[in-house]
């Protein structure tokens, strides 16, 4: 396994190792740490961490909080620890090999989760097996029904639950919550003002029976490809995504 020279996010608050054939962090990794209404004290659980990229950033912005990130590829859960000494949070986060099927660790008061945006089967699979694995290729018996059921098993009642995902899956999504989450937000992302969102984020809380509501989003880009003020905030300077 061959780490590549870490790259920074967060305005260079969060150092990342990454594997070289895995998949690479992208933005929604910032914006889903941005997006978790965490507070100090808390215990935030990363489903499917990766290398640690949004659960180390979710760290980053808020002081006191405590992480635990679970992950199928043991390649991922070795390079997580690494960036975990890297960024000076070792005290503060444990990353265990894991698989969403079965984990069930109570207690949690916020989960996060980018699970993979293709379905097994439904594209061409990378000729990487670290990235086609992270990437959803090959995993074909893992569906959003166990990420939301993991995070169920998980949380405390009144927990949040939070993930990053294609806007198409949003329907299959809140199918899935079911009545065992409520307060259903539906964040959209914009690419730019006026396109389709690709992206959306939902915040959902376990047990609570409010009902649902749709943001008027985060517009990323202005017409000249740079990020808008909003989207800077978030991803330069460690602003929360409300």
């Amino acid at each position: 396994m061959n780490t590549n020279a870490p790259i920074s996010v967060l305005n260079g608050q969060v150092k990342l190792h990454q594997i070289q054939d895995g998949f690479k962090t992208s933005i929604d990794a910032v914006l889903l740490a941005a997006a978790c209404p965490a507070k100090t004290g808390s215990h935030i659980l990363d489903i499917g961490c990766g290398v640690g990229s949004a659960g180390l950033c979710a760290l980053a912005r808020i002081n006191d909080t405590n992480l635990t990130g679970i992950d199928i590829q043991p390649d991922h859960v070795l390079v997580a620890r690494k960036n975990a000494t890297l960024n000076n949070v070792s005290k503060r986060c444990v990353f265990i090999k894991a698989d969403v099927r079965d984990y069930d660790t109570h207690g949690f008061d916020h989960i996060i989760c980018n699970p993979p945006y293709e379905e097994a089967g439904a594209h061409l699979v990378s000729p990487h097996t670290r990235n086609a694995t992270a990437r959803g290729h090959l995993n074909d018996q893992i569906t959003i029904e166990h990420w939301i059921k993991c995070s169920f098993r998980c949380l405390k009642s009144g927990g949040s639950l939070t993930m990053i995902h294609k806007a198409a899956k949003t329907q299959e999504i809140i199918h899935a919550l079911g009545k065992s989450f409520g307060a259903t937000e539906i964040i959209p992302l914009w690419p730019k003002a006026g396109k389709e969102a690709k992206r959306v984020i939902i915040r959902t809380i376990k047990h609570r029976k409010s009902p649902s509501r749709i943001h008027h989003g985060l517009i990323l880009h202005q017409d000249d490809g740079h990020y808008t003020e909003n989207a800077e905030n978030i991803l330069r300077h460690a602003k929360p995504l409300e």
